[in-house]
Parts: C-alpha cells; sequence; structure tokens
C-alpha cells in the first residue's frame, strides 16, 4: 500500500513521516505496519515499535525504517528485530540502498537475550552489506546500546540537533562511575560530530532526511554500479588559485579551492568538525560524482596527525567501496612531531592512509597546490603510491622537508663557521629549494605528471577523470571496515 501525503514541517515527524520526507512523494510502501496507525502515531503492534518501508529517492529504489519511540521508547524486541533484518536482506538482494531513521532504547528488557540477540542478527547483516549497498543511519533522538552500534556499522551517520548517542546513559554512568552529566553532554551531536561518529548533523527530521537525499545522490545503488551522473555546471567565477596566499606560511580554507573546481561550486562535507586539518568529502566533477581528499592549511597548517590520518583513510574506503573516483589536493608540511603525536600511535594511523589510498582501485588524482613534505608526501596518494595523475601548481615544492629545515641538517658546519649564520642559512635553502624542492624539478624526474596553472585545474582534472572512466572499476565486496 502506498502512502501519499506532505509530511509536516515540523521539527519532529513521525517515524512514518520521516521515511515519507526521505523518499519520492508517494512512493513509499510500507512492509510491516497498519497505514492508518502508522499515520496515526498510535503505538501499533503491528511492526512491534518499528515501520519498515521501501520507497525511490529521485527514482530509484530505497529501502528504509524507522524505529517508533512512542512504543516501549523504541526498544529493540525479538519481533522488531525481524523486521529490521527483513529490510536489510531485501536491500541487499535488490543491490538497493538501505536507510534507518533511529531513535532507540536499546534491548528491550523485558525480552531479555531475546532481543540481545536481535541486536546481533541485525549487526550481522550491517556487517554482510558493508560495501556492497550504501547504509545510512539517521539519529533522531535518544539511542542507547545497540540503538548506537548498529549505526557505527553503516556507511554513514546523521544526527540532529535534538539526537543522542551513547552505550550507557547518564543514570549508569552516574551509579558506575559517579560522573553526573547530562545526555547532551554524554553523546549529543556536538559531541559526536568532533569524534567522528556522526558525519553530518541536520537541525530537523526534515533536514536529516534531505541530507540523506542529498547524499545518495552521490552514490551508485550498489557496488556494482556507477554513481548517476548530472548534467556539468560551471563552478563560482573565480580561478581555483585565487584563495590561495603567495606567501607559504599564510593560510586559507582548502573549501574554497574545491568550490573554485567543482560543479557549482558544491561540497558536501563529510564530518566536518573531526580533525579538522584535512577536508573530506562529496563533489562533482563534468557531472560526475568524486570524492575529495584535502589538507585544510587553515587549521594546524595542513599537517597530518593520528586524527585526520583516521579520518582521510576511513573516506578513502568508503569511496573505494563504491567506485567514487578520488581527487586529492595536497598542502601539508608533513606529519605533527611530538611526543602527544607518537604516544598516540601517529605511525599506526598515519598508514592507515596509506593502506588505504595503497589499496584503491577506483581512480585517482593528485594536485599538489603549495606544499608536500616528508611522509606526508607519500601518504597523500603520491604517484609511486597509486595515483594515477599527479599534477602541481608552478609555486609548488616537494622534498623531504623544507629547504630551511633542510639545510640546518645538510649544511650545518657550513653555516655554523659562517660569520653570518642566518644569511647563510638562507642562501643555502634558497640554493636547496631551487635544486631538489620546485615542482619542475619533480616533473622532470617523474614523480609530477604535469606542471599545470591553478586556473587550468578544473580542465585538467575533469580531462583526467575523462580518460580514467574507460578502466573505473567498482572495487566489488570491499568492505568498510571501521578504523
Amino acid at each position: 500500500m502506498t502512502l501519499e501525503f506532505v509530511p509536516r514541517a515540523e521539527e519532529r515527524l513521525s517515524p512514518v513521516e520521516r521515511l515519507e520526507a526521505l523518499c519520492d512523494r508517494g512512493s513509499l510502501t510500507l512492509l510491516r505496519s497498519d497505514v492508518r496507525s502508522a499515520r496515526m502515531g498510535s503505538k501499533a503492534r503491528a511492526g512491534d515499535g518499528v515501520i519498515a518501508g521501501a520507497g525511490r529517492v529521485d527514482g530509484r529504489p530505497v529501502f528504509c525504517y524507522a524505529q517508533d519511540p512512542s512504543y516501549l521508547g523504541g526498544s529493540l524486541g525479538e519481533q522488531h528485530a525481524d523486521s529490521i533484518v527483513k529490510v536489510l536482506r531485501l536491500a541487499g538482494r535488490a543491490g538497493a540502498p538501505v536507510v534507518a531513521f533511529i531513535e532507540s532504547g536499546g534491548a528491550r528488557m523485558q525480552e531479555g537475550v531475546a532481543a540481545l540477540a536481535g541486536y546481533g542478527r541485525i549487526f550481522r547483516e550491517n556487517v554482510a552489506l558493508s560495501g556492497k549497498v550504501p547504509q545510512i543511519s539517521v539519529i533522531c533522538g535518544a539511542s542507547a546500546g545497540g540503538g548506537s552500534y548498529s549505526p557505527a556499522l553503516t556507511d554513514f551517520v546523521i544526527m540532529t540537533e535534538r539526537a543522542t548517542m551513547f552505550l550507557t546513559g547518564p543514570a549508569v554512568v552516574k551509579e558506575v562511575m559517579g560522573e553526573d552529566v547530562g545526555a547532551d553532554e554524554l553523546g549529543g551531536f556536538k559531541v559526536h560530530e568532533r569524534n567522528g561518529v556522526a558525519h553530518f548533523v541536520a537541525p530537523t527530521d526534515a533536514d536529516a532526511a534531505l541530507v540523506a537525499r542529498d547524499l545518495l545522490d552521490h552514490l551508485p545503488q550498489n557496488a556494482g554500479e556507477r554513481a548517476p551522473r548530472w548534467r556539468p555546471a560551471d563552478p563560482p567565477g573565480y580561478g581555483a588559485g585565487e584563495p590561495v596566499p603567495e606567501e607559504e606560511r599564510r593560510v586559507y580554507d582548502v573549501r574554497d579551492v574545491v568550490r573554485g573546481i567543482a560543479d557549482g561550486g558544491r561540497l558536501l562535507e563529510w564530518a566536518p568538525r573531526w580533525a579538522r586539518n584535512m577536508v573530506c568529502g562529496f563533489a562533482r566533477m563534468d557531472g560526475r560524482a568524486v570524492g575529495v581528499v584535502a589538507n585544510q592549511p587553515r587549521y594546524l597548517g595542513g599537517v597530518l596527525d593520528a586524527e585526520s590520518g583516521t579520518k582521510a583513510a576511513k573516506f578513502v574506503r568508503l569511496c573505494n567501496s563504491f567506485g567514487l573516483p578520488l581527487v586529492v589536493l595536497v598542502d601539508t608540511p608533513g606529519f605533527l612531531p611530538g611526543t602527544k603525536q607518537e604516544q598516540g600511535a601517529v605511525i599506526r594511523h598515519g598508514a592507515k592512509l596509506v593502506h588505504a589510498f595503497a589499496e584503491a582501485t577506483v581512480p585517482t588524482v593528485t594536485v599538489v597546490l603549495r606544499k608536500a613534505f616528508g611522509g606526508a608526501f607519500i601518504a597523500m596518494n603520491a604517484r609511486d603510491l597509486g595515483a594515477d595523475y599527479v599534477f602541481a601548481w608552478p609555486q609548488a615544492q616537494i622534498g623531504v622537508m623544507g629547504a630551511k629545515q633542510a639545510v640546518t641538517i645538510v649544511n650545518r658546519r657550513d653555516i655554523a663557521a659562517a660569520d653570518d649564520p642566518v644569511g647563510a642559512r638562507d642562501a643555502f635553502a634558497a640554493a636547496y629549494a631551487d635544486e631538489h624542492l620546485t615542482a619542475g624539478v619533480a616533473a622532470a624526474e617523474g614523480y609530477v605528471d604535469e606542471v599545470i596553472l591553478p586556473d587550468d585545474t578544473r580542465r585538467r582534472v575533469c580531462e583526467a577523470l575523462t580518460t580514467l572512466d574507460a578502466i573505473a572499476r567498482p572495487a566489488h565486496g570491499v568492505r568498510n571496515i571501521p578504523l
């Protein structure tokens, strides 16, 4: 049976209205629920606290379900789990995305182990679908225990501003740990948008549904298909190099560079407040959906650290799972040094990014904007790590380290013996930069394919992606393993 009504323009929607806000108008068909009860928001037992359905987003099939907090707090029991497992299996068989609207108190205590076993079955299905069809979780309210674990196993997590997520609630935390903490402080959106649990935050349920629709527009139906291609749109009327200062130590927002080359100047940024020295997101180049990975000089000078390595690695694997080409913009002085980073396992976390790029089978195009030094040059998808094309702007510097740092090691005796050590260092640095660090030198030695003008970046990247279209292959069966 198909529903045909427009959801209320209110902050909080009923479960069925959440599904309607996601799906094209009139396309939602409920799988397990009484339609009249669902509309009225009553405590219908037909779905045991969950409403499941199938519909379309921009004409493409999608499966979906929404938990009903008005029925036993949306807690999960055996029949509730059966409904979710059914939806996940149907999505897998149909090769279609699945979107879940989560609001649950966790396992239903009245059912004991049967409720826990239900979560086990859901987790197994989440993992079985990983890397095969897109899975999106929308957290609409309080979600505890398994109500947080299942979303963490999916590809994308969207939180509304009234949502909370935690494994153990404030009451248990106070009893066990003696901490007096509120729900928002423990697991509100401000917590999870900074730790990487939530990838997108939306003000209301309806806004969250629109984010899910936007996200689906950038993704294929499954790993065996390609993402839909739109009609190309010109970026805003400024060159890609305009936002980048000539002074190498001045900061800028790399998102402005992305907007200068992307269709319509549009970037759907993924996890924008987690590891802010790395920008990841979805855009379109000449109509095709791409994943963008970029160092962000606006924060920490664009250095790589443990958190940014983990963030970028997860995003690269997501794009690789669903066959999205990767455009990598590089402007980094290297890895962040210091005891805190070493103790925080920056080696292990940085290796995740290296591993993610090295295993990627999708087309990858790298553009060095200003600088790429040390191990970060390799980690940000260098040619020898597997990049299909590497371009560099004329002012870019590429090498083991910056010129001044290099000569303090290579020419330390000559500098120490000079009458003017500072002047001598600067002279040695200028000579070292000309001999070893310029984009022209890197191109002559084969580490860069072409030195391009900043304003020509969009054209060259689009041409490269068009060339690679013929060989692009989705990474079938590659799981998006949580990092």
